[in-house]
């Protein structure tokens, strides 16, 4: 089935151009979701019209994406959650949670789903992706400290006091 897109649609191409898609795809999905229709010669004619729409707007968002990248790469986000000696957490921090501080913080509408692969599950700084398009990719600094009174915590002390201990026998 060949399918002439009205808008941009991830894995597929872009809008104003014809694609050749498995029926039930174009059928079931493209169609109803009003992201493609079917092409007709009388639909290609419309074809140029939408493509410079579909440009004029990928442009917009390649601009907004930018700036979004700069300020999300620049963020760090702080967590304090309870984890075991080994620095392991008891939990984990989401990427719901991640996303939810992310939008907070910055004052956007960032879906979860891009957000991140899995949720975080062990102590200190880590990197997380941000997939707002294919070309942009910015990583949130996501840390992770211990809480209060956490076994990760009191392994880390009793560490500190011995480095200082077996220093003043030495100095």
């Amino acid at each position: 089935m060949k399918v002439l897109l009205k808008e941009d649609v991830d894995n597929l191409g872009y809008a104003g151009e014809v694609y050749s898609v498995a029926d039930g795809y174009g059928r079931n999905y493209l169609i109803p979701q009003g992201l493609g229709v079917l092409a007709t010669p009388s639909v290609m004619k419309q074809a140029d019209v939408w493509r410079k729409k579909a440009e004029a707007r990928r442009e917009e968002m390649r601009a907004e994406y930018e700036l979004l990248s700069g300020k999300i790469n620049e963020t760090t986000l702080t967590y304090v959650a309870r984890a075991g000696e080994t620095g392991k957490l008891y939990g984990s921090i989401t990427t719901s949670q991640i996303t939810d501080d992310l939008n907070e913080s910055l004052g956007t509408e960032i879906d979860r789903r891009k957000v991140g692969t899995e949720p975080l599950r062990q102590l200190g700084e880590h990197q997380v992706i941000v997939r707002l398009s294919a070309a942009f990719q910015p990583f949130v600094t996501v840390i992770i400290e211990a809480e209060e009174g956490s076994p990760a915590l009191l392994v880390t002390e009793v560490e500190a006091d011995e480095v200082e201990i077996a220093a003043d026998e030495a100095g």
